[in-house]
């Protein structure tokens, strides 16, 4: 008998408090240590799951309602993909991705065959779903620092997006291999086909036609709320059409998001849903480790460890020897690699049919579910390993490269070559000065070498490296590396050991260059600062200020500033001198006007 709306209703606020709980406390933990917070998620849930603690006993329920999350991802994701860019990524998804799953998914039916002893049938409907990448997993990473716009990302987000095609061919293989009777209701492959082209291509015209211009009708209204229920709208209403034709939900949102990529309300749509994204995503994962059988792994740890090893191994060398056959360079084939190596959550959904197709017994889906998540714990350690590589191969990029020790003597150092040090430099070699450039990014140097410029190899932050730069001759060291790298314990054995040199200091921010004041330091300017008052004096002139209260109010800025900063230095308190701040109760004065 199901429980009364007042105790389903108290249950559900129960099983959310601890499973929220539970996540707040195992992320922060995981966090803590630079493990990830996808970690964190499938170990709160295993702890607090059926097979742990049993606090929350209805994963599979769970499961549906996060399932939204990886819905809301392809959203975002299709949001920052326009039509164009998607079509010249078409060599890579149909490419690249169909390789990766057809190659992959052979040839681990074969290493569970020969691992397993299951028949060939049931080692390809487990093979296929091992083959598939976790979606919800690496498309976060990619989308949070950002390389999903880069070559080796966009790669990554086309293997993603074809694994994620290819569901509906995956599950007509599979009925084709089933023992079951076959259901009269279920539509043929044939027919799966043709509903996912017409329904894209019903989807493209929506977005033309109806979607486009509801967001400009709603815009008019400008009411947040209503923008938000619109966008809410709008990736249910694609997901509910894919549904109804038994087709991959997240694969309607994402075209949904393609088609408002040009729309001027992306942003907006992107900021006001991708909590929702963050949140459904987490409870997503912490239904994963509910379901994680414990009992499956107990029972044959070794099988699942190794399965689960073979199944990151596999995969990770056929990407790589794929991406290289598609003119990767070697580093970035081995991200690609690493960061796809793990199984999915679609997996999950194939094991299902692949159990109803009684192409696999219960107790095989389950340990084979177990693999897939295990997979899926490695991949920060993967991660990890590959920043490791990433360090190793600067290093060892830099060990075909010019030293400073070859440099020749010259009149200034310039440390760091990037954006601000190139500025510096160029206006020094104006006047004729001569400078030694140094910048320990390998990547740096070769395309400053395409230009022209010698720049020598090297952390120019360290005492013994500036010797062999010829620092005790020069008459500046100018110190252009982005953030607080250089901070008071690091400047002053230098100006000790160099005191002939006036040495200058890109600053980070108002701290920064309050720590700077501790050492002799010639010049140190925050590396915003100017740049930020120059808008601010294009500002004023928009609002039509003439030219001379416009220079009155960027002189009394920079004193009160400057002021402030004395101040602060003196105190070690931000908050000093605040009240010279302008803000709305406190803006500058009028001119006088001479009587």
């Amino acid at each position: 008998m199901p429980p009364d709306p007042a105790t389903a209703a108290s249950l559900v606020l129960r099983d959310g408090v601890i499973m929220l709980g539970a996540a707040l406390g195992f992320v922060m933990l995981f966090r803590r240590f630079g493990l990830g917070a996808v970690l964190g998620y499938l170990v709160a849930g295993a702890l607090i799951g059926p097979e742990g603690l049993r606090l929350v006993n209805a994963p599979e329920e769970m499961l549906h309602i996060a399932d939204f999350g990886i819905v809301l991802l392809l959203f975002l994701v299709g949001l920052e993909l326009h039509p164009e860019r998607l079509w010249r990524l078409k060599r890579d998804i149909f490419g690249l991705g169909l390789a990766q799953v057809a190659v992959s998914g052979l040839a681990l039916a074969v290493v569970v065959h020969l691992g397993a002893g299951f028949s060939w049938a049931a080692s390809v409907a487990i093979g296929l779903p091992l083959a598939l990448s976790s979606t919800a997993q690496v498309l976060p990473s990619l989308r949070s620092d950002g390389s999903i716009n880069t070559p080796s990302g966009e790669r990554a987000f086309s293997i993603l997006l074809f694994q994620d095609l290819s569901i509906v061919p995956l599950i007509t293989i599979i009925a084709a291999l089933s023992r079951a009777p076959i259901d009269p209701s279920a539509p043929p492959g044939w027919q799966l086909g043709l509903y996912t082209l017409l329904a894209i291509v019903g989807l493209v015209a929506a977005g033309r036609f109806l979607i486009n211009p509801l967001f400009r009708l709603v815009g008019r209204i400008s009411e947040r709320e209503l923008f938000i229920v619109a966008g809410l709208f709008i990736v249910l209403a694609s997901a509910a059409v894919m549904q109804a034709l038994h087709l991959s939900t997240a694969l309607g949102a994402f075209v949904a998001g393609v088609m408002l990529a040009d729309s001027p309300y992306r942003h907006e749509l992107e900021a006001d849903i991708d909590p929702f994204r963050s949140i459904l995503l987490g409870l997503f994962f912490i239904a994963i480790g509910m379901m994680l059988d414990l009992h499956a792994i107990a029972e044959r740890p070794f099988f699942v460890l190794g399965m689960a090893a073979a199944l990151i191994v596999t995969k990770a060398v056929l990407l790589f020897l794929l991406a290289k056959a598609f003119r990767m360079e070697t580093r970035r084939a081995v991200k690609l690699g690493l960061l796809l190596s793990q199984g999915g959550e679609f997996g999950f959904v194939l094991f299902a049919a692949a159990q109803v197709a009684l192409l696999i017994e219960p107790k095989a889906a389950s340990l084979f579910a177990a693999i897939v998540t295990v997979s899926m714990a490695s991949t920060p350690f993967l991660m990890k390993f590959n920043d490791w590589l990433d360090r190793r191969s600067t290093r060892s990029d830099g060990d075909g490269l010019d030293g400073p020790e070859h440099s020749p003597t010259t009149q200034a150092i310039v440390i760091g070559y990037g954006r601000f040090g190139q500025t510096v430099a160029q206006m020094l070699m104006a006047k004729g000065i001569t400078i030694t450039l140094v910048d320990s990014k390998p990547a740096q140097i070769e395309v400053a070498g395409s230009f022209g410029m010698k720049v020598y190899y090297g952390d120019g932050t360290r005492l013994d490296l500036l010797r062999l730069a010829g620092a005790e001759e020069v008459k500046a060291l100018l110190f252009c590396v982005d953030g607080p790298v250089m901070n008071a314990r690091r400047l002053q054995p230098i100006a000790e050991a160099f005191p002939q040199a006036a040495i200058f200091v890109r600053a980070y921010d108002r701290l920064h260059l309050i720590e700077l004041a501790k050492v002799d330091v010639r010049y140190s300017v925050r590396e915003l600062f100017e740049s930020a008052v120059t808008m601010g004096r294009e500002a004023l002139r928009l609002f039509c200020i003439d030219e001379e209260e416009v220079q009155r109010v960027e002189s009394e800025y920079r004193a009160r500033d400057q002021e402030r900063l004395v101040g602060q230095t003196a105190s070690g308190d931000l908050h000093t001198l605040s009240e010279r701040m302008f803000t709305p109760e406190n803006p500058l004065a009028d001119r006088s006007v001479p009587q």
